[in-house]
């Protein structure tokens, strides 16, 4: 049974030698942390917040996007305790960071007593930000809105490097810009995206020459425009405001921080090859409700997904894969839903409905399936399968799918399997012909990609 609301956090399944400063960050963005007390032994820790009002956000927050610390999923639920009496003497170094934290949270200087790199004096007010999963477009007005939270904001520099969104952002005092990577670094701007990495800049000072969507000075107002990119669509900038939520609470990021929902539940896919348009992802990342194939430019198809959370994972698994030879690219469309063609209207058999197809997967709240999703990888994991099925039976039938098959094995009661095919291009053509493929006596074959490996 989960327990009731407290201010005090519980904290599992955190990865050997993590820090005090790691765990403290978690809590953060949520409000004052007042006390903390490591289980290194059990991976575990508590955490105390200042309110139970900051508690409950941290905990709602992190129900809806897991946990990582190192990259690891961790566990956040509420704890039994209603306060956390610590011995000083057994958590000594713990405490020391936490006084550290506070001052940075304050305003003061961090103590050196905390023993931690990350705690020293920052070494300038510039910060590096590059953002990962860049589902939704980030504006400098964003960023300004997120990191002005921490201190004042006097420029900011956006640009792409290596295909990657990057900004450099100035704060007018240093122990500001370490307090924002501090609370920020590996936080998600909008629900599931726009992941932010946050280093300190070899910069100390930031040259701006122009005021406009690329660049700005907020101390220099009278700078000229230059060659800046038209403003970013007021309809967008007033849907972004009007639908939006908080998800870090009123002491972290921006107030405005959920990505609007009609952003998220179309997938646009170039270069897809029309045999695999309507097949592609049904099942495997998400409940596929209607396809279709563009009239004019039909190696296109718009793929529309049950819910927002499934379109991002298929295309942030499935961008830049390779298939039929081709390297397919998935983003977000603009459109809500895929229009069916009017009743009468002939539209070539380009658009499918497949709302009541029988291979949904994610039908059923907490189903096991929401566990299993990897990306598409060489070994592909087999269930469904009758007793009177062989290895060699289930070798040759993936052969057939024009791969090489390069192991294979069968779990302990053989209903289940793993097969490895030569490449990931291979597995990918394997999956899409046979998925659902009947195995006689009422047995459809289930294939979908494993984390594991022969």
């Amino acid at each position: 049974m989960d327990s009731p609301p407290s201010r005090v956090i519980h904290i599992r399944k955190l990865p050997n030698e993590v820090s005090e400063t790691e765990v403290i960050a978690l809590g953060l963005p949520f409000g004052k942390v007042t006390n903390i007390l490591m289980l290194k032994g059990k991976n575990q820790a508590f955490l105390e917040l200042g309110t139970e009002e900051a508690a409950v956000t941290m905990v709602n927050y992190y129900t809806a996007v897991t946990p990582q610390v190192r990259n690891v999923p961790v566990f956040i639920q509420y704890s039994n305790h209603k306060e956390l009496k610590t011995d000083s003497a057994l958590n000594q170094r713990a405490q020391a960071v936490l006084q550290a934290v506070s001052a940075v949270q304050e305003g003061g200087s961090p103590s050196s007593a905390a023993g931690e790199s990350v705690l020293t004096p920052a070494p300038s007010p510039v910060l590096r930000i590059i953002i990962d999963n860049m589902f939704y477009p980030v504006t400098l007005d964003v960023l300004q809105q997120i990191f002005s939270k921490f201190g004042t904001v006097m420029k900011i520099i956006t640009f792409t490097k290596n295909n990657q969104f990057q900004a450099l952002l100035q704060f007018s005092d240093p122990v500001n810009a370490q307090q924002a990577k501090l609370s920020l670094d590996g936080q998600n701007i909008y629900n599931s995206c726009c992941t932010l990495r946050i280093d300190f800049s070899k910069l100390v000072n930031l040259n701006v020459k122009y005021n406009n969507d690329k660049s700005r000075d907020y101390t220099r107002p009278e700078l000229p425009a230059g060659d800046g990119q038209p403003p970013v669509d007021p309809s967008v900038a007033a849907t972004l405001s009007k639908d939006s939520t908080s998800l870090l609470g009123k002491t972290g990021a921006s107030e405005a921080l959920t990505c609007p929902s009609w952003f998220t539940p179309l997938l646009l896919l170039p270069s897809l090859p029309l045999p695999s348009a309507s097949r592609l992802t049904k099942g495997v990342y998400g409940d596929v409700q209607r396809v279709k194939i563009l009239y004019n430019k039909k190696d296109s198809a718009l793929i529309q997904m049950s819910d927002g959370n499934q379109a991002q994972l298929a295309m942030s698994h499935l961008n830049g894969q390779k298939m039929y030879g081709k390297i397919i690219r998935v983003t977000l469309s603009k459109h809500q839903t895929v229009q069916l063609p009017r009743e009468g209207l002939d539209d070539q058999g380009l658009t499918k409905d497949f709302t009541s197809s029988p291979l949904h997967r994610f039908k059923k709240p907490g189903s096991k399936n929401f566990q299993n999703i990897f990306p598409p990888s060489a070994t592909l994991h087999l269930s469904n399968i009758p007793e009177n099925v062989t290895e060699e039976d289930l070798r040759l039938l993936f052969s057939n799918s024009g791969g090489t098959v390069k192991a294979f094995k069968f779990f302990q009661d053989r209903k289940m399997a793993l097969l490895q095919m030569s490449t990931v291009e291979e597995a990918i053509q394997a999956l899409i012909d046979l998925h659902n493929y009947d195995m006689g006596r009422g047995h459809r074959l289930r294939v979908s990609f494993s984390k594991s490996t022969i």
